[in-house]
């Protein structure tokens, strides 16, 4: 085993807490599960697997709940994973993290692996692999970004080393509960498209971006230029770079669903959410800020 803790955030996963457990089994000396009060059997499978289960009330976001798990859990390891419950480590990952991790020296407070998508059945290894994200860390040396959408743990002091294996995010859900989702995230994700054009808080454009992987930078740069483009218009364009640029066609009809999904369906939501809101409040931030918390509970910190 490993000198490792793994904190999955929980609420009616029972769909895909059992294969999460058993992949982190594997190689973690300690498994926390903090949920938010799951009334399915996520609980009870957890149990059965040896994780520990704590409940904390769902503070807003996952980044406010990761970081009360890190400052309030009894963690002893040397290093912390974060997974959520859809994900799972693939065989060739653990191998690797098995080898490598008893060898990093100190100066490396951070590990970056590859996301790997698989949508109903099937990997999209063509229109956005790899996403590089740091799930692994040091105890002390990591906290989780706080924003809106797409947060990031980031590494307070150190480097990051990047494996070259992968884990998975495959969501067993149907493709109702898929849509329901990012319907969900739209007017959080419009918010924050807001937020980059009109500047409404300090951290809209500075943001402390020490301690993230380089293509988080580069990301964050490619949508500040998106949300200089014209609404709707950049929906589609986000499609075609994704299906014909990075090549999702060729990953059949899964590929297609999932790309015109996330790439424009998605995308064209948040700008409607965008066009309504100016629509109300025009470019007038006091008014966007005030509608974004009395409408959607949201609230941008100034």
């Amino acid at each position: 085993m490993l000198d490792l803790t793994v904190i999955i955030l929980t609420k009616n996963e029972q769909l895909h807490i059992k294969r999460c457990l058993e992949c982190v089994n594997q190689l973690a000396r300690k498994v926390y599960i903090v949920d938010c009060f799951s009334t399915d059997a996520t609980q009870k499978i957890a149990f059965s697997l040896g994780a520990e289960v704590i409940e904390h009330q769902w503070p807003g976001n996952q980044a406010a709940q990761f970081n009360w798990a890190l400052e309030h859990l009894s963690i002893d390891t040397e290093w912390i994973l974060r997974l959520d419950a859809d994900e799972y480590l693939l065989p060739e990952l653990i191998e690797e993290l098995q080898k490598k991790i008893p060898l990093a020296t100190q100066d490396v407070t951070g590990i970056v692996f590859n996301r790997r998508h698989i949508f109903m059945g099937r990997w999209m290894k063509r229109g956005i692999y790899p996403v590089k994200m740091l799930r692994m860390f040091r105890k002390g040396k990591a906290v989780c970004e706080q924003r809106l959408m797409d947060e990031h743990i980031r590494i307070t002091e150190g480097r990051t080393d990047e494996y070259e294996n992968d884990f998975c995010d495959h969501n067993l859900n149907d493709i109702s509960w898929f849509c329901r989702k990012h319907v969900n995230y739209a007017i959080r994700e419009a918010a924050e498209m807001l937020n980059l054009e009109y500047n409404l808080s300090d951290s809209a454009i500075e943001g402390r971006t020490n301690g993230l992987s380089e293509q988080t930078l580069e990301k964050r740069q490619k949508k500040l230029k998106y949300t200089r483009q014209p609404l709707f218009w950049r929906a589609f364009a986000y499609f075609l770079y994704r299906y014909i640029i990075r090549g999702a066609w060729r990953e059949g009809k899964e590929g297609f669903i999932f790309t015109f999904i996330q790439g424009w369906w998605y995308r064209a939501l948040v700008d409607t959410k965008i066009y309504e809101i100016k629509m109300e409040c025009g470019a007038d931030k006091e008014k966007i800020c005030n509608l974004l918390a009395d409408k959607y509970h949201i609230f941008i910190k100034k």
